[in-house]
């Protein structure tokens, strides 16, 4: 189940707890780690096209440093950036898993309480949802 792992990184504060994590999980099983950070794009009307929402080299940055650390722990890992709209997350984060076949997927939960959880959604919520494997979620 931990020979492949799935660690869904962004720039929250429970990304450092996702790679240790993931990195645990990895070294019981001598498994390796696939880091995936969706980077997710707001649409800004016709006229404008699509806007990032976080700025060029910020997601390829956040991958590099998370696999450099996981390698130095001697896990094999890799990265992986992905292109999604703006609340698509979920979705590219099980395709990814299924798409690498991996047993588990690790992702950080940022907090909101139940009512912001169900007005603005939770993409670990909808993860758990759409996934046909387990998820931990880290808080």
């Amino acid at each position: 189940m931990y020979e492949r792992i799935l660690a869904a990184i962004d720039h929250s504060d429970t990304t450092q707890r996702v790679l240790g994590a993931a990195r645990e999980l990895a070294q019981l099983s001598h498994g390796e780690v696939w880091v995936l950070h969706v980077r997710e794009r707001e649409p800004a009307g016709k006229v404008a096209g699509i806007m990032n929402i976080e700025l060029p080299g910020e997601a390829q940055q956040a991958v590099d440093a998370a696999v450099d650390e996981l390698t130095r722990a001697g896990v094999k890992t890799f990265g992986e950036i992905r292109h999604t709209i703006y609340g698509y997350a979920a979705r590219e984060i099980v395709d990814c898993a299924g798409e690498h076949d991996v047993g588990t997927i690790v992702m950080g939960s940022r907090g909101r309480g139940d009512l912001a959880g169900l007005l603005l959604g939770s993409t670990a919520h909808k993860v758990i949802h759409l996934a046909d494997r387990p998820v931990l979620v880290v808080r």
